[in-house]
């Protein structure tokens, strides 16, 4: 239906509408408000602002200070948005144009309700009437941000399905039904191939969409869609190409309103050009919401747009339509030169260094007009006027279509959303097997020097000298397994920019997200403690009893998972590679230290003997311990002595020599593995990824 995506697009979006509209169907429309809209920010300047560690203590002192109203902030204000009011219409494209630092991404952000809770907001966004607290705007709203963030081990094709997936069909379903119904009262035969269509659009839960593929065509992206989006390390598609897969993935979902934050930025001006007159159709024919911010647009691709706002210093100069913006300015003494772009022009009209070459009134001196006078000219100006007239009416609720604004928080079930999360992550799994093998291949290496470092020809089980170098070979085994999971906090970090673009724009709650991680790991666990137990238990020497191979077995395995969940908590509580790191090696050596071998339970002072309780290495060593010197080969008496040698040592070390503590062992380590699995969790829902949130708001 979609052959050439230029030629072909219109008609079949028109065919759809006809279809619909032949049985007095009518598309769901949005208009979007926002009155005396005021945001401010909070900020430390000069040295003050510098993150060293000084300033972090004494930011800390003053924030308790200036809440005890002892002292008074530091913080300079800044004015971000600045009583700015206006109205996005349905079916009409708007542009939103301003210079740099203008608040161009801040209003955006206002409007789809994901500012920062940092920013200081007053004012009112309404959507059909609707305040933000009355639906849920993440759903209703695709707000396509300026940063590029994908999994690179993901193909295009595979991105744009996932966001698909997750984001659900909306009220497509609903639609289809009432369609269908409606049809066979009229005795009306529908267009076979726009039928398949609607259907494979309405139905939930497809690994492949049929509205990725449009997606893909529309958007230029069939040359490359089984291509790897790539990153860093992996060779992938194009900047352009990422910059169209970015909007790619929310034009997939079935949300009403756009919101587009500088999607040209690395397309050629042919590529933007087709993608805004794609939107334009859809908005037009399907009356749609849409507002695309453009730095500096081609000529032909501003020609697209049906309405302009310009913002300058968090004003708004001129919002209206595009016809009268010309003359707006003209009124103010400022013309556009005939050879020069129109947006060029609005956004050096408000420059103090570019503004006075478009004075036109060359017999009266010229003064640089400031951003609020023309904020102020503006209404008295016609178009002001319609605009202030307009919002003086309010929107009627009542003439707002039920499916219009979205209430449910996600875009499909439970059950489906993790069935999503965990296909991606074992398709992850497998593209990153490389990792897998060489923690394979590293473990193999160590296992066989520990095979020659603890060779059992050389190990003696008839004195305490003996059993302490038996105990030296568990406790090196143990801290093996545990520094394999360190790998962990690298590949977690890695994926955390996009879950949480994902989590903000609720394609799937963070459980979902962490689940599949922590349960797909457990195969892998099972494999790698068995390279470890199989290849060295027997050759150092350990107590023959297969059972006992077994118990250290399953000992292993829980310290693999609790070690996996302990380094998963720490990197999404850091969030950043430098931080995570060094609270991991941190955590490394208090584990050592207080897990009971390094320093024996008796020597550790009474005023640490907790850290020593919590430590989930002394359950794993303890369980070891007790597994291994309760067997068959340590139940011989020493001379002078009048039990078993194994008891012996475990004493002498400070070792607990009840044989149920290897279940005690047991259920400690499975009680730190929910615990810092649950931990990693929480990280994941509450924490926020650190920005410097003037520069990402100005």
């Amino acid at each position: 239906m979609v052959k050439v995506a230029e030629e072909d697009n219109e008609k079949f979006l028109l065919k759809l509408k006809n279809r619909v509209a032949r049985v007095g169907i009518d598309f769901p429309t949005i208009e979007v408000r926002f009155e005396h809209l005021n945001i401010e920010a909070q900020a430390f300047v000069g040295t003050n602002a510098l993150p060293t560690i000084l300033n972090f203590i004494t930011s800390l002192f003053e924030g308790f200070l200036i809440d005890m109203g002892i002292l008074s902030s530091r913080k300079k204000k800044l004015t971000i948005l600045n009583d700015v009011s206006g109205i996005i219409k349905p079916s009409r494209l708007t542009l939103l144009l301003g210079p740099p630092s203008s608040g161009k991404t801040t209003l955006l952000l206002a409007l789809a309700g994901k500012l920062d809770p940092a920013l200081k907001c007053s004012g009112k966004v309404t959507y059909n009437g609707h305040g933000l607290d009355e639906f849920v705007p993440q759903r209703t709203v695709a707000y396509i941000s300026q940063h590029d963030l994908h999994i690179g081990e993901m193909t295009v094709r595979e991105t744009l399905a996932f966001s698909a997936r997750c984001q659900g069909v909306g009220d497509r379903y609903e639609l289809l039904a009432e369609l269908s119904r409606r049809e066979k009262q009229a005795n009306i035969k529908p267009d076979p191939d726009m039928d398949v269509y609607m259907k494979a659009v309405a139905t939930e839960g497809q690994e492949a969409n049929v509205i990725t593929d449009y997606v893909l065509k529309v958007l230029g992206l069939e040359v490359c869609a089984d291509i790897m989006v790539g990153n860093e390390m992996l060779r992938g598609i194009s900047g352009g190409q990422r910059k169209r897969v970015t909007t790619g993935e929310m034009l997939v979902g079935p949300a009403k309103v756009l919101f587009m934050d500088e999607i040209s930025t690395g397309l050629d001006s042919s590529t933007t050009f087709q993608i805004v007159n794609s939107l334009k159709q859809t908005v037009h024919i399907l009356n749609g919401t849409a507002i695309i911010s453009l730095l500096q647009p081609a000529p032909e691709t501003y020609n697209l747009f049906d309405d302009i706002i310009l913002l300058s210093d968090g004003q708004i100069v001129y919002q209206g339509p595009r016809e009268h913006v010309l003359s707006f300015f003209e009124s103010m003494g400022f013309k556009c030169p005939e050879r020069k772009g129109v947006a060029d022009f609005l956004q050096e009209v408000t420059s103090r260094k570019d503004q006075q070459q478009y004075w036109v009134h060359k017999d009266q001196p010229y003064r640089f007009v400031t951003a609020n006078e023309f904020s102020e000219a503006f209404q008295s100006f016609h178009v002001g006027k319609e605009l202030r007239d307009e919002l003086g009416v309010p929107y009627e609720k009542t003439k707002s279509h039920p499916a219009a604004l979205t209430t449910k928080k996600y875009g499909v079930g439970r059950k489906e959303l993790l069935k999503a999360c965990i296909s991606r992550e074992y398709l992850l799994m497998k593209r990153n097997s490389f990792v897998y093998i060489f923690k394979f291949i590293q473990l193999t290496i160590m296992a066989f020097i520990t095979m020659t470092l603890f060779l059992r020809t050389e190990m003696r089980n008839d004195s305490i000298e003996g059993g302490g170098i038996y105990m030296g070979a568990l406790f090196f085994g143990l801290i093996a397994i545990m520094f394999n999971g360190m790998s962990e906090i690298s590949m977690t970090i890695a994926k955390l920019p996009v879950f949480f673009k994902q989590r903000d724009l609720l394609f799937f709650p963070s459980w979902a997200y962490a689940l599949p991680t922590c349960i797909l790991k457990i195969p892998i666990s099972f494999l790698e403690v068995s390279l470890w137990v199989f290849l060295t238990y027997y050759v150092i020497g350990f107590d023959p009893n297969v059972e006992r191979l077994f118990r250290q077995y399953l000992i292993l395995v829980l310290v693999t998972q609790m070690s996996s969940g302990l380094f998963r908590f720490i990197a999404a509580a850091g969030r950043n590679m430098v931080v995570a790191n060094t609270f991991g090696a941190f955590a490394l050596l208090i584990l050592f230290a207080l897990g009971g071998f390094v320093l024996s339970r008796e020597d550790i002072k009474k005023w640490w003997i907790w850290g020593y309780w919590i430590s989930p290495m002394m359950y794993g060593q303890n369980a070891l311990m007790v597994n291994e010197f309760l067997g068959n080969q340590w139940r011989r008496i020493l001379p002078g002595s009048n039990e078993p040698l194994g008891i012996t040592i475990l004493k002498s070390r400070g070792f607990f020599q009840d044989p149920r503590w290897y279940w005690f062992g047991v259920g400690g380590l499975l009680g730190f593995i929910v615990l810092f699995n649950f931990f990693y969790t929480m990280a994941l829902a509450y924490l926020k990824r650190e920005y410097s949130f003037i520069g990402r708001y100005l």
